[in-house]
């Protein structure tokens, strides 16, 4: 069983609002700079039992992926990397929520490129406003840090005199605005 920590989080199903949502990523280029990106099409849900327990999980699509770059995205979906055509979604699905203070730990199991493994989100509960007339909407920052290459990412790209072309620390940052269903 998990336990929902924030206050002001009722019973229900939050699904996530894509369209004031992201799903945003970061990773060292030539180790002196980070390529920023994001996957734009993606979905999810909290659910709250009535009594507190949570469950969370998200479905987001490889080839929504976007870097403003046409030829780095076009690369990045490739087999070199996220490998889109064989490998179109990557899933979390959480195993535990931990409080801490007003915010809380969701720990999970995120699948890339068919490679399952835990991670540990840190997510700030940034409070319950009532919304535009659609049902209250909550909103989240969460962030963790991943080895690209443990999911099977793992390109070596060496530098000739030292460092490599792409880091494998991948910073993965999540704002999300989740309305409930009524």
């Amino acid at each position: 069983m998990t336990t929902a920590i924030a206050k002001g989080l009722t019973a229900g199903t939050w699904t996530i609002d894509p369209a004031h949502s992201t799903v945003g990523f970061s990773v060292r280029h030539l180790m002196v700079s980070k390529v920023r990106g994001r996957f734009t099409d993606f979905d999810g849900a909290l659910v709250i039992a009535e009594d507190g327990t949570a469950t969370a999980h998200a479905e987001i699509r490889v080839d929504s992926l976007t870097t403003d770059n046409a030829q780095r995205d076009g690369h990045l979906r490739t087999a070199d990397f996220f490998h889109a055509e064989q490998f179109p979604v990557m899933t979390f699905k959480s195993t535990g929520f931990r409080g801490e203070g007003s915010d809380f730990v969701v720990d999970g199991e995120f699948t890339v490129r068919g490679n399952t493994k835990p991670v540990t989100l840190e997510v700030e509960f940034v409070g319950v406003s009532p919304g535009m007339g659609n049902g209250a909407v909550a909103g989240f920052e969460a962030k963790t840090v991943v080895s690209r290459r443990d999911f099977g990412l793992d390109i070596d790209m060496p530098l000739p005199d030292g460092g490599a072309v792409i880091g494998d620390k991948i910073t993965l940052t999540l704002e999300i605005e989740a309305v409930l269903q009524s």
